[in-house]
């Protein structure tokens, strides 16, 4: 197998990891259904008219936004537990959400844990309903025993963690209270590049900061989510802005003039780590989508096309492929399909390797940022229209999406096989292994998620679990029979990477 070029060529199996190269540091700062249920989350009104660059009353616009703004924007604090031995990742943890103890960060001893009262990070969300749900990101509420949500108004609620989407840095909160000022979704697709926007959230502890700029571009990849390691399948489409964001707006606002929801503020390209001009948010179509996703289900439900993929406007990638390949393939627009996955909805519809995908429903396809957004936005068995060339000659084809097992309907978490559940596959140890290392039992945890029950308890990739409930596991087998049906608390002994055993628990989701 040719490990340089699956370093550049990703297995895709919807074509939407992002083939983006980016100059600088890139950090987080803080990152169709007709069923009446997902529509929970309001809409802005159909026919909602944007301000352009050149309108008179700007300013004015400016303070009406601000003011419908502000009052749903809300802070964040994230508690948790920190060990010495993770002290480099506290270090991560106050850059991406702004130093909570005032710039003192880099003074306070590293070998002390932050007090019980302290919070570990703090971040922006979004009040999204009157009774009280809240978008965030991902990374603004990763690790959290305690969530504090405090309101403009300085009134503090403890917040329940719905679900969270690594795929798209997303997640959703709720705090019991009704009758919240909240904001209503604008229609991401509908926001043109110049347009004026504004970012409201909570930069380097300066509470409801409101910074204005313009829609700098749209549909940018670059690269952040699958790059931090964190997300098996990332989506990303950003909304590019200038209005002026830092460590600490992840998860507010990014607004329009009439003060409607067109993204959620997610990171930054920056060689010092503050503001340089280059902001990302989630585009609201997305956002609303995984969050009414979570409140039903419990889950997201990704559809996939299921196809392996080269992303021709990437030169780099096209590159590789034609010395690996010993093709001709010109640098272009348009995702070139390579192969299929198992259970194929694409190849099912018709479609062949060496076809191109030029646009997905009226949605044009120029690269894999484009169609992370087309495909990633719906869910499985949800029916597209796929535009593809082959042999110079356009046709359309009609795709059903399926899930990652081959699935065309939606699950809910009493679907989950338990590796889902908690979040890890197994691999078994050889029996060498067992020897060399005085085991009798165990597996090795691989595509371990994050957020997930396993790595709540800090298991990471390739460390070797021994026993589940008192009971020795040799494979994954072994793990699916003793915790399937179980429910109740799960005890887990395991081993890290130095050979330390531990032993911890969790209650099964």
């Amino acid at each position: 197998m040719k490990t340089t070029f699956k370093k550049l060529l990703p297995f895709a199996v919807v074509g939407v990891l992002s083939g983006a190269t980016t100059v600088g540091a890139l950090q987080y700062f803080g990152h169709g259904s007709n069923n009446g249920d997902q529509s929970y989350f309001t809409t802005a009104a159909p026919n909602t008219s944007f301000a352009g660059m050149n309108t008179g009353a700007v300013g004015d616009d400016f303070v009406k936004a601000a003011k419908t703004t502000v009052p749903a924007v809300v802070t964040i604090k994230n508690y948790q537990s920190r060990t010495s031995s993770r002290a480099s990742e506290q270090d991560l943890f106050d850059f991406f959400f702004g130093d909570p103890f005032g710039g003192r960060g880099q003074q306070r001893q590293k070998q002390q844990q932050a007090p019980d009262n302290m919070p570990s990070g703090m971040g922006s969300g979004v009040i999204i309903s009157p009774d009280g749900y809240i978008i965030s990101n991902n990374h603004v509420v990763a690790g959290a025993n305690k969530l504090e949500v405090v309101l403009s108004n300085k009134k503090s609620y403890i917040a329940t963690l719905v679900g969270t989407d690594p795929n798209t840095d997303i997640s959703l909160l709720k705090i019991e209270e009704k009758g919240l000022p909240y904001l209503n979704f604008a229609n991401s697709d509908n926001i043109d590049v110049g347009q004026w926007v504004l970012a409201v959230g909570n930069p380097l502890g300066l509470n409801s900061t409101v910074t204005a700029g313009i829609v700098s571009a749209k549909g940018r990849g670059i690269g952040i989510l699958g790059g931090q390691g964190k997300a098996t399948n990332p989506i990303e489409s950003f909304i590019q802005t200038d209005a002026a964001i830092n460590p600490g707006n992840s998860g507010g606002a990014l607004v329009n003039t009439n003060g409607e929801l067109i993204g959620i503020n997610s990171a930054i390209q920056s060689t010092t780590g503050y503001y340089q001009g280059y902001g990302f948010a989630v585009p609201s179509n997305l956002a609303r989508k995984i969050v009414e996703d979570i409140k039903k289900f419990g889950i997201v439900q990704r559809g996939f096309l299921g196809v392996q993929s080269l992303d021709l406007s990437n030169d780099q990638l096209v590159s590789s492929y034609n010395k690996q390949f010993k093709t001709n393939l010109k640098v272009g627009s348009g995702i070139y399909i390579t192969g299929f996955g198992e259970n194929s909805g694409a190849e099912d519809a018709g479609l062949k390797k060496g076809d191109v995908i030029t646009k997905v429903d009226n949605y044009d396809i120029t690269d894999f940022a484009d169609l992370s957004m087309s495909i990633g936005s719906k869910r499985p068995g949800d029916k597209v229209q796929v535009t593809y060339s082959r042999n110079g000659k356009e046709s359309t084809t009609s795709v059903t999406l399926r899930d990652q097992k081959g699935g065309t309907s939606t699950r809910t978490k009493a679907d989950l096989s338990v590796t889902e559940k908690i979040g890890s596959e197994f691999d078994p140890l050889t029996e060498r292994f067992k020897t060399e290392y005085g085991l009798n039992s165990g597996v090795v945890a691989k595509n371990v998620s994050e957020g997930s029950e396993m790595a709540k308890i800090g298991i990471v990739d390739n460390y070797i679990i021994i026993e589940i409930n008192g009971k020795p596991v040799n494979s994954q087998k072994d793990v699916e029979k003793i915790l399937e049906k179980y429910q109740g608390n799960v005890q887990v002994k395991f081993v890290d990477d130095y050979g330390r055993i531990y032993t911890k628990g969790f209650k099964m989701p």
